[in-house]
């Protein structure tokens, strides 16, 4: 692995100062930044957080009704026949476990809406970085944690975030 750095380190630094300008025909893009930086993709991740804290807020309401309701029940158990009881226990863990049931149902909705609405942002700036590929007769896009080594052309982040911002501007465009 150290034999194969030191190769490209060696690769790079023996390019001409000319060569290393240009842009290379192998581009590298930082989805996550993609994500986080545009405009669009700060959109999306305020509404998916605005849906998670309303699904959190939701759920501290319920937690806060149930811990009411079995502090109730405990406070009155020494005065209540085992039956009756044994009968209301059954049923507030009952209910519990239907809260629980509907709560995690919940819970994978928000996280198949943040994967749709990630997936939905991948597939509308895909059109943009591929312009920019060809505009610069580049070959292959490659993701950015996937790179060990590059020079700095390569990274195309910033003019992706710029091109996306100017195109797509929030995304309800």
């Amino acid at each position: 692995m150290t034999i194969l750095r030191a190769f490209f380190v060696w690769l790079i630094l023996a390019l001409p100062a000319s060569a290393q300008q240009t842009s290379p025909p192998v581009l590298i893009i930082d989805s996550e930044r993609l994500f986080v930086e545009t405009l669009y993709g700060q959109r999306l991740a305020s509404e998916l957080a605005e849906r998670a804290a309303e699904l959190q807020a939701e759920n501290d309401r319920i937690v806060e009704s149930l811990t009411l309701e079995e502090r109730s029940l405990t406070i009155r158990r020494p005065d209540m026949d085992p039956a009756e009881f044994r009968a209301e226990a059954e049923a507030f863990d009952s209910k519990v476990q239907d809260v629980r049931r509907v709560r995690d149902a919940k819970n994978v909705d928000l996280q198949i809406a943040t994967a749709d609405a990630r997936t939905q942002f991948e597939q509308r700036v895909q059109g943009i970085v591929a312009n920019i590929m060809l505009e610069r007769g580049a070959a292959l896009v490659l993701e950015q944690r996937n790179v060990v080594l590059s020079v700095r052309a390569a990274n195309i982040t910033d003019d992706a975030i710029v091109r996306i911002d100017a195109e797509l501007g929030d995304g309800t465009r």
